[in-house]
């Protein structure tokens, strides 16, 4: 069965860490490029990062350059959001998704198979 789950999400005080993981199974991991998103309450589901079948090339959007780092292990079936210096503002569900594109197209509409979420709140 596909699956895509993520875990590590939690309640983090600003200028935290958190360190988000997405296990993959069911599929092979190193045949699909990766993306990270995340959807705050009221708002539309935004790409924050998406990373290569490789990991060779990796891309960030606004919000997340400088401050988050993406990376996989296809090995373990794995990718990561190292997420550091946390602002009240990132506080949202983050998913994990794949796709058949370039991580250059970093949008949600070009990736599937979704995961259930993990909750990431930002919170003094």
């Amino acid at each position: 069965q596909l699956q895509l789950v993520e875990s590590g999400g939690g309640l983090v005080q600003p200028g935290g860490s958190l360190r988000l993981r997405c296990a993959a199974s069911g599929f092979t991991l190193r045949d699909w490029t990766i993306g990270w998103f995340r959807q705050a309450p009221g708002k539309e589901r935004e790409g924050i990062s998406c990373i290569s079948r490789t990991g060779d090339i990796t891309k960030y959007t606004g919000s997340a350059k400088g401050r988050f780092t993406i990376s996989r292990d296809n090995a373990k079936s794995m990718v990561y959001l190292q997420m550091n210096n946390l602002k009240p503002e990132d506080t949202a569900i983050y998913y994990c998704a794949r796709s058949a594109y370039n991580p250059y197209d970093c949008r949600p509409g070009t990736f599937g198979s979704w995961g259930q979420g993990t909750q990431v709140t930002v919170s003094s």
